[in-house]
């Protein structure tokens, strides 16, 4: 099927911020990289970035008689332009611990985000994407946990794999990783809004139109690889800059797989919180497992490219089932 008029225009403006801006904010990034400051507020800015897109595009697209959630849209909006300042004071007053000063104002948007949610009303909730239960009100918890479940099955794959079985038994024999896993659930209400700032913009934006035109597989492939390259100017000067072209194609591996599963959760529910907490899930049990949140600095082998696609098959073949085979699967107007 062909995009409409509106569809096109949303399509460009979305295009324009959610891939504009990571290059805008990546050169000055690269820069501050150079000059050997930390740059770990970058990546967390970038992370509002596609919401940005979405709420952009509605805004300047939709008519008058269309009621919009303009005050939850408007404080993304000043949230996105919040953490683009905290970036940028990075490079200004770089003697600053930025990766945990960064965290504050994602704190305080993330609060004051959920408050303007609520205060939107319901049936403007429902017809952005933004209501609790999703259209179809599915099992949604259902296919949150079968992510984390298969997340540990294919991390015991990677431990496997890499001839470290013990490292994997000595991490859930600790009390502590459950006692984390506890605060993870608390933090998720701090620090929802960058993980909701993709969300919006890859599964409830991008993923529908695209599969509108390229179908159910293709558009989550193009999707997925298009996430991928997202992250260049973060896999450059901050994943892993000394191997950061091993780190970009690993990117891409772990983009599409988790495009493919992200996307399945949300054509069963077509609710958009069930990737927030796959994706939060995904990002901070990193923390759980190695005991610390940073992300910097990896060194990557080669080898890590085909044993990345062999774990993450427990992901990719979710686009061999059913929900990716319909010939009649209808999003709900936006």
């Amino acid at each position: 099927m062909k995009w409409n008029e509106t569809e096109k225009k949303q399509l460009v403006i979305f295009m324009l911020t959610a891939f504009g801006l990571p290059i805008l904010m990546g050169i000055l990034m690269g820069i501050s990289y150079c000059r050997g400051n930390d740059v770990s507020a970058f990546p967390a800015a970038q992370m509002y970035y596609p919401a940005a897109g979405v709420m952009l595009a509605m805004l300047f697209t939709k008519g008058k008689e269309d009621v919009l959630p303009k005050k939850f849209y408007i404080g993304f909006l000043i949230a996105t332009a919040g953490m683009m300042v905290t970036a940028v004071c990075s490079v200004m007053i770089p003697q600053l611990d930025w990766a945990i000063l960064s965290q504050f104002p994602m704190i305080l948007f993330s609060i004051a985000e959920l408050i303007l949610l609520l205060l939107e009303k319901k049936e403007v909730r429902f017809r952005y994407g933004l209501n609790f239960l999703g259209k179809q009100k599915s099992k949604s918890w259902f296919y949150i946990m079968l992510f984390f479940i298969l997340y540990i099955f294919r991390l015991l794959l990677s431990y496997v794999l890499e001839g470290e079985i013990s490292a994997f038994v000595k991490i859930f024999t600790n009390p502590m990783t459950y006692f984390m896993m506890l605060n993870l659930v608390i933090s998720f209400f701090l620090s929802f809004s960058a993980f909701f700032g993709e969300e919006y913009g890859w599964r409830y934006f991008l993923q529908p139109i695209l599969q509108k035109k390229f179908g159910l597989k293709g558009g989550v492939l193009l999707l997925g690889i298009a996430w991928g390259l997202w992250h260049l100017p973060i896999n450059i000067f901050y994943y892993s800059p000394d191997t950061w072209i091993i780190s970009v194609v690993l990117q891409i591996i772990t983009c599409v797989s988790l495009a493919i599963f992200f996307g399945y959760g949300y054509l069963k529910t077509e609710n958009i919180w069930v990737p927030v907490v796959m994706h939060y899930i995904n990002n901070n049990m990193i923390a759980v497992l190695t005991g610390s949140a940073d992300l910097g600095g990896r060194v990557y082998r080669w080898i890590d490219i085909p044993l990345t696609l062999l774990v993450d098959l427990v992901f990719i073949l979710f686009l061999f089932s059913k929900e990716y085979r319909s010939k009649d699967h209808k999003f709900s107007q936006k």
